[in-house]
């Protein structure tokens, strides 16, 4: 973010930057499209083609051409497109919901987060793993894991733990995609109430879209809604991290900034997007140019992950997401299955 702003107001930084990043970052763009186009004709997750992609690319991100522009791709278009995100969401999404629904999301986003740091350690990983996976899993899939990646303490397996993250949670979503579906119809949920379910449990947003309209419209609406209050809920996770990495870091080492600028920009678009101050024109393309972004910074993390180190992450961390996911399932079915809402 800090480059982009020097590039804009000084001329002679603009090219530099230009010559120092471009290569790298149009290798991203390139590889983003390519997911792009994979997602568009075969169904496939795009988060996941761009990691993939990006992975037997590895080598790029060590050459000193190519290099500093993947890493700005994995970083600095991330907290541009987080920043965006905010247009997506407004105070209106929760007038629709109901605040006690959104209640029920706040707790279960929170729970999910505290327990994975706890069980993190029960399965020999750092806090910052749990942090991380609980994040991605309560929050929204592969851009909360990247969002959150960027508050972490510099750690040796920070780009190996994020690379399997989206893997994972990109896997997993997708099944819940499939499955949720069925669950919901099995246990005789309505249109409404199955929105809840999809949209407080899904991972991914492309997800969550796929598996509510996949039912009905109505269930197709409320789903994406939902889904966009928990995206909502990312500045505030990642704020608060924030805040636990600066005082736990040690002395006379770096520490996250109290608010990170991408967190504020999201709020501050949240907020004048709540009071219908940003036309249509504006949001839509917005919202597209986010999600390229998103795309793009996933694809540059692939180009920046080792494959070996990534077989070193063990089985041990599959089966703490595949608890995480079903956590989150259980908490958000058990008020609508004994009406509490």
């Amino acid at each position: 973010m800090n480059t982009l702003i020097s590039a804009l107001t000084n001329p002679r930084d603009a090219l530099a930057q230009g010559k120092l990043l471009g290569p790298g970052v149009a290798l991203t763009v390139v590889l983003a499209m390519a997911a792009q186009f994979l997602s568009n004709h075969y169904g496939a997750p795009v988060m996941l083609m761009a990691i993939l992609l990006g992975i037997p690319f590895h080598f790029l991100s060590e050459h000193e051409t190519t290099g500093p522009g993947i890493s700005y791709a994995a970083k600095g278009l991330l907290r541009i497109g987080v920043a965006l995100l905010g247009l997506r969401v407004s105070l209106d999404m929760v007038r629709q919901i109901g605040w006690s629904f959104v209640l029920v999301i706040a707790l279960c986003v929170a729970f999910v987060i505290l327990a994975s740091v706890f069980l993190s350690r029960v399965v020999g990983k750092d806090r910052a793993f749990g942090f991380l996976t609980g994040g991605s899993v309560a929050i929204c899939g592969a851009s909360a894991a990247m969002a959150i990646s960027s508050i972490l303490p510099q750690r040796d397996t920070a780009e190996r733990d994020l690379s399997f993250t989206v893997i994972s949670v990109t896997a997993f979503s997708t099944l819940a995609m499939v499955l949720y579906p069925i669950v919901a119809d099995a246990l005789g949920l309505d249109a409404h109430e199955a929105g809840l379910f999809l949209g407080g449990t899904i991972h991914d947003v492309a997800q969550v879209v796929g598996a509510g309209y996949s039912v009905s419209d109505e269930t197709g609406d409320i789903a994406t809604v939902v889904k966009l209050i928990r995206v909502t809920m990312l500045a505030p996770v990642v704020l608060i991290g924030a805040l636990v990495m600066r005082r736990h870091a040690p002395t006379g080492t770096s520490r996250p900034p109290l608010l990170p600028g991408f967190v504020g920009a999201f709020l501050i678009l949240a907020a004048l997007n709540s009071f219908h101050l940003v036309p249509e024109a504006v949001s839509a393309p917005a919202a597209t140019l986010s999600r390229a972004l998103l795309v793009t910074a996933v694809a540059a993390v692939g180009m920046k992950t080792s494959l070996a180190k990534l077989a070193d992450v063990g089985g041990t961390a599959i089966a703490l997401l595949a608890v995480q996911t079903a956590v989150l399932a259980g908490l958000v079915l058990a008020p609508l299955l004994f009406g509490l809402l």
